[in-house]
């Protein structure tokens, strides 16, 4: 019998492939392509008066100058918004190369293409481009007084404001026994995948035809915007994402400046051209998120029920919005966690700097709106004196209660309902795992030993699978092999191995003989992309739905031939048999043959399709109405809305007494995804989110100066979690199915660093005895944290600690 595939944790399929040096990425493609390089703006904002490329035109090597002037129609207008909202009352977005202003560091100004990057590179260093340096605005707070502006036409730098509340929030919290309000901060920061941006571009001027390669998370995407630019036929635009060396959301962006200038510059002069990001252009010229400011009221009862909930966001989108306010919608929604509200209010704006962009990053606003709610229960726990788990479970939304209808617009513009999931549950797996009961007892040991530990908790609710689509491809060839496809793109997921796992499990075939392609226009050209946790749930849905197909058909062909009734058949390792008489069979690359009548024989066994081999009924056609040749078959997934996944996390930390290093004992784990495809591929997802979440609690911060020039644009200077830093994770699962698609499934992706701010910075606190609000948290900043405790600036918390672990393991 075929072994059970879906759900088992098995090796990942494409790892042998790209550990032994196999992988395809950007950079590995079109060696023999002119290289294109860019001027890029050295200040944060300024006009443009003068660029003189004159010492440049005259280096050998160089093919091309542009600038914007040099753009032609479409070419020269602005980058598009992606995702308009009617909040976003002053989108903004910026041209492939600057047009008379710049308004960040790293912005665009002039290309050049040459023979290699090195000439390229050269030539750029000759070109003298005279600025008139405008008045900069860096940081939220600088924004928000709106003294000074980015854009001269969007007052007080306000790119949307947007305002949802479900209740009388005003009357509630006026009737609510206490009231808190808190003043959180969460940094700006960035994912730095090991991989920048790239594209290459090859123009066939005979055909009239575009082919591009992008390092993107969204080929189609990339495909229908670079079509738009250029004012080309979609039918004449290819583009495939080679491999990916990851993307965790800067990578989703489409177009980027780079993605039209470089097809443009091929089909100007005829040859291939490319460009691979360097890391500085990363840092200075891709994409940061995260930074906000908020502002938290919440009314509660004298047992912790919260009656009401109002907040306030102010949101830094850096320059320009290509990608709309997902990230503060998301944060706004999101921020509710597993929680019944009373009553709830979230007004935020979305502020524009002179700094990068801001589009989703792994988390894409969930991690701050975590923050802001854990770091609300905790204080709740704390001014009541009650145990923080007790004060959450209090406000679980119950397993009864599902559907859960929260009365908001999630980011997809359809309504905020949480499918399924079960709360108490995962409370209760979390405090066994981390051993929550007894930290008392841990606590008191390491005080005995000059040790000062301290146990945080973190949970949330993650809307994943978002539509309005995804597709799926699976064509079962003559000898057997299994071909599928989807839209979406790959960085390191995983996909090869789950969604070969659900072709095997429906058709039953063997895992070896599924062969998946992600990412390339010529085999499906309708999808959306990879990002918000949504690929297992989209394209796993999609695909299962085509591989159903297809297991239909070749039941029914091979019914035909074998004369029987396609109930009496199964499909066990590729063999299409007769229930209790195997013998009676003929293999699924047989059925393949006969689905396809054919006229000629090319090989051996196409002499079974063809119209003399006697398989077939004269009366009638070969293929049959409503039928197409070949075994194949094509699905569709469209979800109604969002699936929402769960999880919970604590940590034990250990706080220096004199240093102030902060160091992470323990980190637990449930988490909720569903019906799990494959459990070791849902563990590394946790395991990578939790070193990103890691990162972003304690390193990595983009620290910008007041001219807006990005202090620590390099890897000596922006800080990331080694191996050494990243704590061993004990994960648990709890498997919730959804019931909103074929599978079960909810994404798993995202999960992993969307609570660990919130965990380290309860657990510091648990530690500390006083309130950590802001994050990441350096020794630094805790050590001048506790200076201002020691001199009054800073509150004790009220409660003594109730909760606590077992001995951390090393």
């Amino acid at each position: 019998m075929t072994t059970q595939m879906f759900g088992a944790p098995i090796k990942r399929k494409e790892d042998p492939r790209l550990v032994t040096g196999g992988g395809r990425y950007l950079d590995d493609l079109g060696h023999d392509a002119l290289a294109a390089a860019f001027v890029r703006s050295p200040h944060a904002h300024a006009r443009i008066v003068d660029i003189d490329a004159s010492d440049a035109v005259d280096v050998e090597g160089v093919v091309g100058i542009y600038v914007h002037e040099d753009l032609p129609g479409r070419v020269a207008e602005p980058l598009p918004l992606l995702i308009p909202h009617p909040t976003l009352t002053h989108g903004r977005t910026g041209y492939a190369l600057a047009k008379d202003e710049v308004n960040h560091v790293g912005e665009p100004v002039v290309m050049v293409v040459a023979t290699d990057r090195y000439v390229a590179e050269d030539a750029c260093q000759r070109i003298r481009v005279t600025y008139d340096q405008l008045p900069v605005v860096v940081g939220i707070e600088t924004a928000r007084d709106g003294e000074q502006l980015v854009h001269d036409d969007v007052p007080g730098n306000v790119a949307a404001h947007m305002l949802q509340e479900v209740g009388d929030v005003d009357a509630a919290m006026a009737a609510a026994p206490h009231t808190l309000t808190l003043d959180l901060d969460i940094e700006r920061s960035a994912c730095m995948p090991m991989e920048g941006r790239g594209v290459y571009a090859r123009w066939d001027r005979d055909r009239g035809e575009l082919r591009m390669y992008s390092s993107t998370q969204t080929s189609t995407g990339v495909r229908a915007a670079v079509a738009a630019k250029l004012d080309l036929p979609l039918a004449k635009v290819e583009c495939i994402a080679p491999d990916v060396g990851g993307g965790f959301g800067v990578k989703i962006v489409h177009p980027w400046p780079e993605e039209v200038l470089v097809p443009w510059a091929a089909m100007l002069v005829g040859r291939p051209v490319k460009w691979a990001e360097d890391r500085r252009e990363h840092f200075i010229s891709a994409a940061h998120e995260r930074g906000q400011l908020q502002q938290v009221t919440v009314g509660f009862d004298d047992d912790g029920h919260l009656l009401a909930l109002d907040v306030k966001l102010w949101h830094d989108n850096g320059a320009y919005t290509p990608y709309g306010i997902i990230v503060p919608i998301i944060t706004s929604t999101q921020l509710l966690g597993p929680y019944k509200p009373g009553t709830y209010r979230c007004e935020f704006w979305s502020l524009y700097t002179n700094t990068v962009l801001v589009t989703p990053y792994r988390g894409a606003g969930r991690p701050q709106g975590c923050f802001a709610m854990e770091r609300t229960m905790d204080a709740i726990a704390d001014e009541l004196g009650l145990d923080r788990t007790e004060v959450r479970s209090r406000n679980f939304i119950l397993p009864s209660e599902m559907p859960w209808d929260h009365g908001l617009l999630f980011q997809d513009g359809r309504p905020l309902k949480y499918d399924s999931g079960d709360f108490p549950a995962s409370l209760a797996k979390l405090k066994q795992l981390v051993g929550w009961d007894d930290f008392a007892d841990y606590r008191r040991q390491a005080e005995a030993e000059g040790r000062k530990v301290g146990l945080g908790i973190g949970c949330y609710v993650e809307g994943t699978g978002v539509g309005p689509y995804e597709g799926g491809h699976i064509q079962v060839e003559t000898s057997g092999r299994v071909n599928v496809a989807t839209g979406l793109t790959s960085q390191g997921q995983g996909h090869e191995t789950v969604f070969a796992q659900i072709v095997a499990q429906e058709l039953g075939v063997r895992m070896e003989d599924v062969f998946v392609t992600t990412g390339d226009t010529r085999k499906m050209p309708y999808a959306v992309g990879t990002f918000a946790s949504r690929a297992a749930v989209m394209s796993g849905s999609a695909i299962a739905l085509g591989a159903r197909q297809v297991r239909e058909k070749a039941l029914r062909i091979a019914a035909d031939a074998l004369e029987v009734s396609p109930d009496d058949l199964e499909i066990v390792d590729g063999t299409v048999r007769v229930k209790g008489a195997p013998t009676t069979s003929m293999s699924l690359g047989t059925v393949s043959v006969l689905s396809n009548p054919l006229r000629y024989a090319f090989d051996e066994a196409a002499k079974a399709a063809t119209q003399f081999a006697g398989t077939f009924d004269p009366d009638k056609p070969p293929v049959a109405e409503g039928e197409e040749p070949g075994l194949e078959g094509k699905g569709f997934y469209s979800p109604t809305q969002a699936t929402f996944a769960n999880g919970m996390h604590a940590a034990v930390v250990e706080t220096d007494p004199v240093t102030a290093e902060i160091k992470i004992l323990r980190y637990c784990v449930i988490h909720d995804c569903g019906t799990m495809i494959n459990p070791m591929i849902v563990e590394g997802q946790v395991h990578g989110g939790v070193a990103q979440g890691v990162g972003g609690a304690l390193y990595e911060r983009m620290a910008y100066d007041e001219s807006g020039q990005l202090l620590n644009a390099s890897f000596m200077d922006f800080l990331m979690p080694y191996a050494s830093e990243v704590p061993t994770i004990e994960a648990d699962h709890l498997e919730t199915p959804s019931p909103l698609n074929p599978l079960g499934i909810k994404g798993a992706g995202e999960a992993g660093c969307i609570p660990v701010s919130a965990v380290i910075a309860s657990a510091i606190e648990d530690a500390e005895g006083f309130p950590i609000t802001r994050m990441p948290i350096s020794p630094n900043d805790l050590w001048d944290l506790r200076r201002r405790h020691a001199d009054g600036e800073i509150p004790s918390l009220h409660r003594l600690s109730r909760t606590s672990s077992k001995e951390p393991t090393a």
